[in-house]
């Protein structure tokens, strides 16, 4: 007969064996359904959970170095390179993921930092290694533009009332110099640029995608005035001023795409000055003498760089950038210009271009965890009528058919925003799927995203259209299906925020094609989330799905809703979740859960919840054991 003591310490053996077979789970997650991830897992793909990044973040006029935002231990943080290719010196050390920004001045440096995912973002000030908080520490907070003497920095923020985004400025050398200088109603407003002398400010009320409106605001008397006409849906990409005070502005005022050109603030008249053709100018930076303007233009997802002569209005091409994507663009105050660029070969990376000799010279080679991406394919354009005649299209990661003959599974994994936008870019973790496991990854732009126009991102807009972009899903499959190296009886779907939404309809509807589905900080039901989501955002939606006011909306809402027809995904399914998002709240996940679980006969869901974690994981510790799980649920569905 067992003792109680040889009792206990059998528990001990067999709790201490399965601790040497399973990877340790974050203390911050909480699992149902999902099983143990195995140490061999864990040590197998560890090479791919050491990929870093970097952002380019801006210069320091002072000391010439580049301000890069990059991460060496669970989050993002601020770091100083002080050349190309040298040492990165971390400056920022806290447990949240930060951003942030050098005045032009280059003698403060202005912090943006949140707590668990929340997005109720706080402003400090970097004051050797600590942050000295400029706001109120309760509400939400957004940085905005300095002014170009770096005296002023504009933030927005929901300190009246939670819900409307007002304008603040102060000199954050000394917090007690913040004042208000709008109160506006809405929750998209924010001061775009300065003018020249600190007198006046442009600012951009921010409506949906295809419609902001701009003012001109007097910071001395508080008062806007709006800036052309507000009763056109017209949008604006970016505002800066040149040194003589003239306004560019990238608006697609008379067009289906952005340009590039000057805004008189006397009469709001636009007129263009450089066009991409049918493709949107999406970032500009203008050179501190104002003789240069560097703009990148998104054509197909990729990125072409130009320098246009504001003297003569000629445009030229930068040559040798490689076929990827790019942004952040920022002149420093010497004439050299910073970027981030990222492709399929290489993960992100902050370079910069002296515009004289067109040099283009790598300031940062980020870690790859001993990893040669160089001979990855380039992703493959994919495009397709769908059941309308509109032309969609995506992007298709095909693995090496020399390592694996034959037809592969997929994984179609779909944007969220719906305001997005996929491009080809470098597949971080993903490529461990396209190159390990043999899984091709299909990244589509259905209708509703950015990049193609504003027609065209219109296409989804309300309750009643809302589902046309499910049914371009059907018409990437009917390609994918008919392609000789992809397996149809081996697809699954998957996608985050909208993208979620969107990944819990195409499992409904295309319940027959997809093995499986991840959805994650996903819709499930339009009604509660518009009643849910954190009040200063909850206008911004309905102007994209529907007033869940107006009963007719309501109605249609309601019946596109994946919660009202869950019991048709027969599917296996994972849901993931942030316990403190403020976009999309737990509560929709925790719903569909109880409604997935309750199907008579299915699997039990699993689910995972951070709940240290927003909109999306940010840690690096949660995201390395979702992705181990994601790897679990793939081989379970995909490749049995």
């Amino acid at each position: 007969m067992l003792t109680r003591v040889s009792l206990a310490l059998a528990a001990l053996l067999a709790t201490s064996a399965h601790a040497q077979t399973s990877a340790p789970k974050p203390a911050a997650l909480t699992v149902q359904a999902v099983p143990p991830v195995p140490a061999e897992l864990a040590a197998r793909t560890r090479p791919y959970m050491e990929l870093r990044s970097v952002s380019f973040a801006g210069w320091n006029s002072k000391d010439r170095s580049m301000l890069i935002r990059t991460r060496f231990g669970n989050v993002p943080q601020l770091h100083r390179v002080a050349g190309p290719l040298m040492d990165r010196q971390q400056i920022t050390f806290e447990a949240e993921p930060v951003g942030g920004s050098w005045a032009p001045s280059g003698d403060v440096l202005a912090v943006q930092k949140d707590v668990g995912g929340g997005e109720f973002f706080q402003l400090y000030r970097l004051d050797s290694g600590r942050l000295t908080l400029l706001t109120d520490g309760k509400s939400r907070n957004s940085l905005g533009a300095w002014s170009k003497d770096g005296k002023l920095l504009a933030y927005s923020s929901t300190r009246r009332n939670g819900a409307d985004t007002d304008l603040y400025v102060m000199d954050p050398r000394d917090p007690k110099t913040d004042r208000l200088v709008a109160e506006v109603k809405g929750g998209g407003w924010g001061v775009a640029a300065f003018a020249p002398g600190n007198a006046k400010a442009l600012v951009l009320n921010y409506q949906q995608v295809t419609n902001s409106d701009p003012y001109l605001l007097d910071l001395a008397t508080r008062q806007l005035t709006p800036l052309g006409d507000h009763k056109k849906d017209i949008a604006f990409g970016g505002a800066e001023y040149a040194p003589n005070g003239q306004l560019w502005v990238l608006s697609d005022e008379d067009s289906d795409v952005q340009r590039l050109g000057r805004m008189d603030t006397a009469t709001g008249r636009f007129t263009p000055v450089a066009n991409a053709g049918r493709w949107d100018i999406d970032n500009f930076d203008i050179s501190d003498d104002g003789r240069t303007i560097a703009y990148m233009t998104n054509e197909a997802g990729i990125t072409r760089l130009y320098l246009l002569d504001t003297v003569s209005g000629r445009s030229q091409q930068v040559t040798g950038l490689p076929v990827g994507v790019a942004g952040g663009l920022e002149w420093s105050p010497w004439g050299e210009l910073g970027f981030t660029f990222n492709s399929a070969q290489g993960t992100a990376d902050a370079w910069s271009l002296n515009p004289q000799s067109g040099k283009l010279t790598r300031w940062t080679q980020s870690e790859t965890g001993g990893l040669d991406f160089s001979r990855n394919p380039s992703a493959q354009l994919v495009e397709v009528r769908s059941f309308d005649g509109e032309r969609v299209s995506g992007f298709l990661y095909r693995p090496d058919p020399a390592k694996f003959p034959g037809k592969r599974p997929v994984v179609v994994d779909i944007h969220g925003g719906p305001e997005g936008q996929e491009r080809p870019g470098f597949m971080g973790r993903d490529n461990y799927l396209i190159n390990e496991l043999g899984i091709a990854v299909f990244l589509p732009n259905v209708r509703g995203s950015t990049g193609f126009g504003k027609r065209f991102v219109s296409l989804d807009n309300g309750p009643f259209k809302r589902e046309d972009s499910v049914k371009d899903i059907g018409a990437f499959l009917t390609a994918l299906k008919a392609d000789p190296a992809i397996d149809a009886a081996r697809m699954a779907v998957t996608g985050g925020s909208y993208g979620g939404y969107m990944c819990y309809a195409s499992a409904i509807r295309y319940a027959a094609d997809f093995k499986g589905a991840l959805c994650n900080v996903a819709i499930s039901n339009f009604v509660t989330f518009l009643q849910n989501t954190q009040s200063y955002r909850r206008d911004l939606r309905r102007v994209e799905y529907g007033d869940e006011r107006i009963p007719a909306q309501r109605a249609k809402l309601e019946e596109i809703s994946p919660l009202r027809r869950i019991g048709e995904i027969k599917a296996p399914m994972f849901v993931v979740q942030g316990a403190n998002d403020p976009r999309v709240p737990k509560s929709e996940a925790d719903q569909v859960v109880a409604a997935l679980n309750a199907r008579p006969g299915a699997s039990p869901t699993w689910y995972m919840v951070g709940e240290n974690e927003g909109h999306g994981f940010g840690k690096k510790e949660n995201q390395d054991y979702l992705f181990w799980s994601t790897l679990q649920f793939w081989q379970q569905t995909l490749l049995k």
